[in-house]
């Protein structure tokens, strides 16, 4: 072969290459930051332990067709893949073994080119050793045939399993992963997340410390009857003395010891990592959030009183398509009227909103972040008086709760202002006698974290620098309410993304308008799709 040709077929497999790589998106998360986050993770955990970390199932949707499939939120986070059947280690230590010194191992699907050819490329071992910076990367059916010993460690860390994996053709699927891990832990066949994490509470209890915790305990057993039922924290709840409740707590201690499987703290570690976001995670989520609301405003523009809730919903998904959006982050909410009252309204599917309030609760999810942004506007451009009272109430209780969301208050304190300002509210207009009964018409909580998950992790405590949280507040007064009959069939809810900082929140949804005049000046300009028509059918 002459020189000339040899140069000719590099250039072709470079120009390839280049293909391939201009083929997928170039801003997802790098592998650094993932390897960081293991890195983190790492630091966090108890010594001689193993965290164990498994993909999401694959979901049937009917008969042989699945859902589109989605990675567990913590799995993307420790390591950028995005393909089902796959299972990540990490070591709080380093571990020598016939493989060499590692402290973390990944094992994925296997290249399969026919199953390829149908459901798309695998990156198999070499490609997760490329794109996501592993050196120790194993096909899934070594995981079964491993050297290591999960019981050789003091602790390993996992999440329990929900026991709803199908079991595939496929050697080497999650619910075989799954069966390989109970077996090489012993993983008892009754094992229970809840009790384990109550038993872990009693075995670190000190004597003097065992009436206060046993007062807490009695608390998980009167919201879960079945706890009731387990003769160990029974006992300790209904312990007369200190001496029977420790002498129950040497009962537990035996009963833990009998394996190492810890399946609480993995949940501590990951809420309390997630909670906040690195620099390079805001770049996602503020671009997530900015399509949401760019939703948002265009469905402003494009909405008329002849719209379906399912066309609404449809406008703003293309939206989200538009800008490379992967999935929506949750199902879309769109509630004509009387249907906005409906907390988690799904099913979209009022053929024409008419001239009601239309509450819009969506958010696109970008390369695994996802926005939560509503808005809730009059289908026929122009608020009624009554509408107009009820929003502008909902939107003076969320300027309340954006402006006590700062460093060091308390989670629940943008909730506290807004149901303050709601309550004040509503009593004015005549809608409520008593102060408690606001709660009949504003029934949630006011803010969640938010990320990877829509309800993100966290961990519920005083705020932090660099957390992101969505303040919520709303009024739902559906037909038949015991008030005055011209509030009924109104529904407002207005969520905005707020970025808490140390100079204070900063919202970053704020593209999308929220007062009522902003609202209906948008609602006045053309759109795009004003001139978009298709032809009836029958």
């Amino acid at each position: 072969m002459n020189y000339k040709k040899i140069i000719l077929l590099v250039l072709v497999a470079l120009s390839m290459q280049l293909a391939k790589a201009q083929d997928r998106p170039t801003d997802f998360l790098p592998a650094d930051f993932h390897e960081g986050r293991r890195q983190a993770v790492r630091e966090m955990m108890p010594p001689n332990s193993v965290a164990v970390f498994f993909a999401n199932p694959v979901r049937n949707r009917a008969n042989d067709v699945d859902y589109v499939y989605h990675q567990d939120p913590d799995f993307y986070y420790l390591t950028g893949y995005h393909e089902p059947n796959a299972v990540l280690m990490i070591f709080s230590e380093m571990q020598n073994g016939q493989e060499g010194t590692y402290n973390e191992i990944l094992y994925v699907q296997e290249r399969d080119p026919r199953a390829e050819q149908w459901n798309g490329k695998r990156l198999g071992v070499e490609g997760a050793k490329e794109l996501l910076g592993f050196s120790k990367v194993y096909n899934g059916s070594e995981f079964a045939t491993s050297n290591i010993d999960l019981k050789s460690f003091d602790n390993v860390l996992f999440f329990d399993f929900d026991n709803d994996v199908r079991d595939s053709r496929d050697e080497a699927d999650l619910f075989d992963l799954i069966t390989s891990f109970k077996a090489k832990t012993n993983y008892p066949s009754d094992y229970d997340a809840g009790k384990q994490q109550l038993y872990q509470m009693i075995k670190s209890t000190e004597v003097e410390n065992s009436a206060n915790v046993a007062q807490i305990l009695g608390r998980y057993l009167n919201r879960d009857e079945s706890l009731k039922e387990d003769e160990l924290l029974n006992g300790f709840v209904n312990a007369s003395n200190d001496e029977t409740r420790t002498d129950i707590k040497e009962k537990v201690s035996l009963k833990l010891s009998a394996h190492n499987l810890n399946s609480a703290l993995l949940g501590e570690i990951m809420a309390t990592l997630r909670e906040t976001k690195s620099e390079e995670e805001m770049v996602l989520l503020k671009k997530a959030i900015e399509i949401s609301a760019v939703g948002q405003v265009e469905v402003m523009k494009a909405m008329h009183p002849n719209m379906s809730e399912t066309e609404i919903q449809g406008v703003h998904e293309y939206v989200y398509k538009k800008y490379g959006a992967e999935y929506e982050g949750y199902p879309s909410i769109v509630g004509g009227g009387n249907n906005g009252c409906i907390l988690h309204y799904i099913e979209n599917n009022k053929p024409k909103v008419g001239n009601d309030l239309v509450l819009m609760d969506l958010g696109a999810e970008y390369h695994g972040y996802t926005a939560d942004v509503t808005r809730t506007i009059p289908a026929n451009g122009k608020f009624t008086k009554e509408q107009k009272q009820i929003y502008d109430i909902v939107y003076n209780a969320q300027e309340a709760g954006i402006m006590a969301s700062v460093v060091g208050a308390p989670f629940q304190a943008p909730g506290q202002a807004a149901s303050k300002v709601v309550t004040e509210g509503l009593l004015k207009l005549g809608i409520i006698q008593k102060e408690e009964e606001a709660r009949i018409y504003f029934p949630h909580g006011t803010s969640h974290y938010l990320g990877l998950d829509v309800h993100d992790k966290g961990t519920y405590r005083a705020f932090k620098p660099n957390t992101v949280i969505t303040v919520e507040p709303g009024i739902y007064i559906p037909e038949g309410s015991d008030c005055d009959k011209k509030w009924w069939g109104i529904a407002v809810r207005i969520e905005d993304d707020i970025l808490i900082t140390e100079e204070g929140p900063y919202n970053l949804s704020a593209m999308a308008p929220r007062t009522t005049e902003a609202i209906e000046t948008i609602m006045a300009q053309p759109s795009p799709l004003d001139k978009f028509n298709l032809p009836e059918l029958d």
